[in-house]
């Protein structure tokens, strides 16, 4: 087993690392509409013992196939997704040592916030969710602001 510095694994996630937040529609939540937020690092499967890295020194997530929809897509992520690992232990791992990701960090970080103190749970907290999200990921989204808005149950 390599031993890798966290300034390494903070470099790496600079350039094949991701903060993510997303609204997904939800069966199980009472406004119809459900958070999710995950940290993701992806890679070749030649640099899996960089992914096994990360879950070591972590100590949370899970290594997967990278993507499901695309057969060609060998890649491998390492993935973080319970909000308890992604508030006590990725969090305080990146808090200041990023500069690439800084600002999608600072923006999850503040969901994860607002997520902790319960505010995904109202109108309110849900559009406030929505603009910081749909500020960071520039891909596209399967579901417009002003469709969740206006399909949110409260």
């Amino acid at each position: 087993m390599y031993n890798v510095s966290d300034d390494y694994l903070i470099g790496f996630v600079e350039g094949e690392g991701m903060f993510y937040i997303g609204i997904v529609p939800s069966k199980e939540t009472k406004s119809g509409w459900q958070v999710i937020y995950f940290f993701k690092v992806s890679q070749n499967p030649s640099g899996k013992m960089i992914l096994n890295q990360f879950k070591k020194r972590l100590n949370c997530g899970y290594i997967k196939a990278n993507s499901k929809r695309d057969l060609t897509d060998k890649s491998l992520a390492f993935v973080a997704r319970d909000l308890k690992s992604i508030k006590d232990k990725i969090i305080p791992f990146f808090e200041g040592k990023l500069i690439i990701k800084k600002d999608n960090f600072e923006k999850f970080k503040k969901v994860i916030e607002l997520v902790c103190a319960k505010k995904h749970l109202t109108k309110k907290g849900i559009i406030k969710i929505l603009d910081i999200s749909y500020s960071m990921n520039t891909k596209k989204r399967k579901f417009s602001k002003k469709e969740i808005i206006k399909n949110y149950q409260n």
